[in-house]
């Protein structure tokens, strides 16, 4: 997944590495940053399209820390 910044580099929902190669060969979106690969739309964004709810989970293994990014508000184990 990439990354997403509006034009007042509000953070969007993340869109997929297909959609965001898209938007950059249509020169509808700039590279914001390298890592993590971030694209800057040229177009600024209503506020009524941000809907999205995310959320960071961490996995804390015994050599290396796990990181993912989920959608919606769910709690729950399953």
């Amino acid at each position: 997944m990439v990354f997403v910044l509006d034009t007042n580099k509000r953070p969007l929902a993340p869109c997929h590495e297909a959609v965001a190669r898209k938007l950059l060969k249509q020169g509808k979106a700039a590279i914001y940053r390298r890592f993590p690969f971030t694209i800057i739309l040229k177009k600024s964004v209503d506020e009524s399209e941000i809907k999205a709810t995310y959320r960071l989970k961490i996995d804390y293994g015994s050599r290396h820390t796990g990181l993912a990014i989920l959608r919606g508000t769910r709690s729950g184990y399953g």
